[in-house]
């Protein structure tokens, strides 16, 4: 008998906390960003914005997915109740040390952080290895090599490296991009087929060769190699990825909120992918492409993948209510102003910033007024989970 509903699975307990970090963090930010708000922190405040968009809220939703979805892969429990509240414990102590910079060793702050992703890869590693389901490997190949992202981060911080923080947030945003793409290739056709009702042809050397592209237009990044190489590895990659996507394709997802947004969090990522052939030239500001990957790739598939697995293994039917669709429509438009208005109007890049951290906290404030009554109370069909 579970304790609580909300530790009854890992989506529960991670999903919740993703929402709400979505909303607090974005909205302090925002603070910082615009000086209204100066705190004293363990990094500095555009270190601390990228490096809690990416190993607070995204690693949240990875362990919130990755929990749920092990479970179903390998038909081994994962874990539940203390372990499970012990783990989303730790992931809350990373939040909030850097808070305490100026009475707790950086060390420690530093260690307290790292600790979370190589727990969840053993936590996940253990059904993994019992079942001998050898294709989650390469999850935990993926965890574990975003724990090291972090710690080239935190060699920054505590002075052990010179200039390794920007690495490892290159590091980090390729390797969850990567964890998107393979999953993509296992759910979007199965989500598609059961939402739509239409059986699709699978293609596993394009869905190969999409990944593959994808990872050497990473490669390049991180080596700082760009011009005329990384824009012909960037536009190889936009194009391998739209066959894929229009592989999957059918008109019955427009009329299916839960399927089109996944679709439009994909399609960021191909237009990212074209933003890099324009940047790669200087021809318009890499931060621009950089937000098309983690606002519009990361942040719109989170959202898409948190409503779906929410309303699946909680009994509901899979249909989104008025809200979370007014949600979904709310984080496209940020992901626009985000990319798109600062190369129609240079002057109103502090602006856009500003509009789209708006629209990105008003998506996940319906997310968490729809959803947290869902993953606090127990399963619809009185199932176990």
């Amino acid at each position: 008998m579970y304790q609580h509903p909300i530790f009854a699975l890992g989506f529960r307990a991670f999903f919740s906390v993703s929402g709400i970090s979505a909303l607090l963090l974005i909205a302090l930010w925002l603070a910082i960003y615009t000086g209204n708000i100066n705190l004293i922190n363990y990094y500095p405040s555009s270190f601390w914005h990228a490096h809690e968009m990416l190993f607070g809220y995204t690693a949240a939703v990875i362990a919130g997915f990755l929990l749920t979805a092990v479970k179903n892969w390998t038909g081994e429990p994962t874990i539940i109740e203390k372990p499970l509240a012990a783990l989303v414990l730790l992931w809350l102590a990373g939040r909030l040390a850097p808070f305490t910079a100026n009475y707790v060793m950086p060390e420690l702050i530093a260690l307290i952080d790292i600790l979370f992703l190589p727990c969840l890869a053993y936590s996940l590693s253990v059904p993994i290895l019992k079942a001998k389901y050898t294709r989650g490997l390469v999850f935990i190949g993926l965890i574990m090599l975003m724990a090291a992202s972090n710690a080239l981060v935190h060699a920054e911080m505590l002075d052990y490296l010179e200039q390794s923080a920007w690495l490892g947030l290159q590091l980090m945003i390729a390797l969850v991009l990567v964890m998107i793409l393979i999953i993509a290739g296992r759910v979007f056709p199965f989500f598609t087929e059961r939402g739509a009702g239409v059986a699709l042809i699978k293609k596993p050397l394009l869905d190969g060769l999409s990944i593959g592209s994808a990872v050497m237009v990473f490669i390049l990044q991180v080596l700082d190699i760009n011009g005329g190489v990384l824009a012909i590895a960037a536009a190889i990659a936009a194009i391998i990825n739209t066959l894929r996507l229009k592989n999957w394709l059918v008109k019955e997802i427009f009329s299916i909120p839960l399927l089109w947004v996944l679709y439009s969090g994909y399609a960021w990522i191909i237009i990212a992918f074209g933003l890099t052939i324009f940047s790669a030239f200087s021809i318009i500001p890499a931060t621009l492409a950089l937000h098309a990957f983690t606002m519009g790739g990361i942040g719109v598939v989170t959202l898409a993948m948190m409503a779906r697995v929410s309303l699946g293994h909680t009994g509901r039917n899979l249909q989104a209510s008025k809200q979370i669709v007014i949600a979904f429509f709310l984080i496209n438009f940020a992901v626009f102003i985000r990319v798109f208005l600062p190369l129609l109007i240079p002057a109103g890049y502090a602006t856009f910033v500003w509009i789209a951290g708006i629209f990105w906290i008003a998506a996940f404030l319906l997310f968490a007024i729809v959803y947290l009554p869902i993953l606090t109370t127990a399963r619809a069909d009185g199932k176990t989970g």
